[in-house]
């Protein structure tokens, strides 16, 4: 047992970030959405929520409502975020707060990225 667990902390590991791209790219290549996602980090109890997407070139996250608060960075690959009469074309190693507007995705090429999601109290 570890001093964390000891004390009633959670157990706290790495996450393996390549691993995970490989795998939902693979994962978006066998589905009909061309798209895949896991959940990274969080929980009801948390406020803070991060999601790993992988979208296949050309592939979409239609448009949807924003969280209260966001941040989108790419992992790998490029994408564009569509927001109201405005875009952003985003490249690996680029994060971008998300605007509190609808806003959609569009992969430009295979990507993955990591979403950061900051839930309301």
């Amino acid at each position: 047992m570890t001093d964390a667990e000891a004390h009633g902390a959670p157990e706290i590991s790495p996450v393996g970030l390549k691993q995970i791209q490989e795998s939902l790219l693979a994962a978006a290549r066998s589905s009909r959405a061309q798209r895949a996602a896991k959940s990274v980090y969080g929980s009801r109890d948390t406020k803070m929520g991060q999601t790993v997407l992988a979208l296949l070139a050309g592939a979409e996250l239609a448009e949807h409502d924003s969280p209260p608060e966001a941040v989108l960075q790419v992992l790998t690959g490029r994408i564009r975020l569509h927001g109201k009469d405005r875009s952003w074309e985003l490249t690996a190693g680029q994060l971008l707060p998300i605007p509190p507007e609808r806003h959609s995705v569009t992969a430009l090429e295979n990507s993955v990225f990591l979403l950061t999601v900051i839930r309301g109290a």
